[in-house]
Parts: C-alpha cells; structure tokens; sequence
C-alpha cells in the first residue's frame, strides 16, 4: 500500500461511473471508428491513488479482495495514480475468455484471472476524459505495456468493421466493440461506443406459448430438460398458423422444472418432447437474449 500519512490530506479518487455501449446489428463500416474484441468478463475499473489500488465493478462496488492478483499487479504500474477502464476475465492457455470460469476462480485460484485494459480516464492528476479516444488509448498502452501478464492490453483495428466482425465470429467470440477514434469519455450509455454481438441458431424443446395482447407472442423453451428463455415468434402467418394446430394437438399442464416466474394464464403449456423450435440467439448468455423462432417441426 502507498505511504498513508503523504496522501491524509487528498480525497481519495472516486469510481467513475462508465461509458456503456449502444447495441448494434451490424458494426459500423467508416474509418473514424476503432474495433475491439468484446471481452466475456466483468467490466472493472481499476483506481491507484495515494492509498493503494481499488478494484470496482460496473455499479462501483468494491470487489479488491476477490481480485487481489490483479490489484497488486496494479500497484506496480509505472504512475502515482489512475482510473484505467477494463474487464477481467478467465483467460484459457489460448487466450480465449471463459466466462463460466470466472466465478470458481475468483473462490478458489484468482491468479487465474487477468485484466484487459481498454481505457483510462484519469493519470497522475490529469483527467484524460475530454482528449480523443485514440490519444487516451497510446497513453493506457505506455502505462501498461508489454501487457502480457495479469494486466493486458485490448488492441484495436482502425476501419474495417465488417471484416473485423467476420474474423470474430470465426474465432467463435461474443462479438465486438467499435468506438468512435476522436470521441470523449463520458458516462452512460452513449453511441460513442457500439457494440455488435454474435448469434447462433440452435434447436429447443417447445414447452409452451406465451400470448399478451399488445404483445408479440413468445415461445417458452428448454434445453436438457431446463428452462432455457422466451424467444419471440416473428413467423409469417401461414407457419403461425400451423404452428398453432400442433400446440393444440399437444395441450398438456406446464411441465416439471419450469420457474414459477414463468407460469402464468397466458401461457398455452404443450406436451413435452411434440414440438421442437429452431432458435436464433445472441451467443454466449446464460439465457436466451434477443431470441427469435425462426422455424420449428412436430417430433411425435
């Protein structure tokens, strides 16, 4: 820890509520935007000052003793004191992040995790939030390079975000982030930053319909037996129709293992195992995010 007694008379630096990015279909294509890796982590803001090094989450929250490696390795940075935005996350021996990991790590081997820079707001007194993004991004790289260690470094492409989308969707990663080269840091969710997640299609157990009215109506589906989310159904009329006749061939009662969150009288429950749907989904989350059925097939 630095030395207590030089810094009694500072304030401490305060957690900094960070820039979050719009969501995107399709990244954007001109040269003035930056492309990066999204990372699957938890985003962090790491903060050295007089007092030692602090490590917060995206809400401010104090998470320094669950990552402890990566905040001593913070503290031997080559400056008094900074605000560096990035996330942690589990790396595999390939470098991929594994977000599954992240949570046992940080119990059981948090030298396990590391800390992708991809920003800093604030370095040795000066706040670096009103310069472009591009001059704050050499200043992270001159702090923290060669940044193989705990604390790494997210690099970037200028232009070229289509074929940058295409190459992470062939490494099989979440997606990416594009930020605007001359933009400011500010805080919230501003189009200054977008990003553009990957999808994939996969096919679920159709375990019932959702139907509200002023609402598109939502499949309730499963995977291995488990609840798995509500995508919507945007199928043309004939399908939806067709699709209707098998749900009321197939009526049963809600079936074992779905949240009591998610029984409700709106819901047509249909036998489990009759129907399956063929869903696409933003990949890598927990829960289906921004599904939609794209087809589906009666397996009686």
């Amino acid at each position: 820890m630095r030395n207590a007694q030089e810094g009694q008379k500072f304030e401490r630096l305060k957690f900094i509520r960070p820039l979050e990015p719009v969501q995107v279909e399709t990244p954007p294509v001109s040269d003035d935007w930056l492309h990066e890796i999204k990372y699957d982590g938890f985003r962090t803001q790491l903060i050295l000052d007089w007092a030692g090094a602090r490590a917060f989450t995206r809400t401010g929250i104090d998470w320094s003793k669950r990552y402890w490696p990566i905040v001593d390795a913070a503290e031997k940075l080559p400056a008094k004191a900074f605000i560096i935005d990035g996330e942690v996350i589990a790396p595999e021996p390939d470098g991929r992040p594994n977000f599954h990991a992240i949570h046992s790590r940080m119990a059981w081997h948090a030298e396990g995790l590391a800390f992708v820079a991809f920003d800093i707001m604030h370095l040795d007194g000066q706040d670096l939030r009103a310069l472009p993004l591009i001059e704050r991004k050499a200043r992270l790289w001159n702090l923290v390079k060669p940044a193989k260690g705990i604390i790494q470094y997210s690099d970037h492409v200028e232009g070229s975000g289509a074929a940058f989308f295409e190459a992470v969707e062939k490494m099989g990663l979440e997606g990416m982030v594009s930020k605007r080269r001359e933009s400011p840091y500010r805080s919230g969710k501003l189009d200054f930053w977008v990003k553009t997640k990957c999808w994939e299609i996969g096919t679920f157990e159709l375990w019932g319909i959702r139907r509200e009215p002023g609402k598109p109506a939502a499949a309730i589906v499963a995977r291995d037996g488990k609840y798995a989310g509500s995508p919507v159904i945007t199928l043309p009329k004939q399908l939806r129709d067709h699709l209707q006749q098998l749900v009321e061939k197939s009526r049963a009662g809600a079936p074992a293992g779905v949240p009591r969150a998610v029984v409700d009288p709106t819901v047509e429950w249909v036998k489990p195992g009759s129907i399956a749907a063929r869903v696409r989904f933003l990949r890598n989350e927990p829960k289906l995010r921004h599904g939609t059925v794209q087809a589906f097939r009666a397996d009686d």
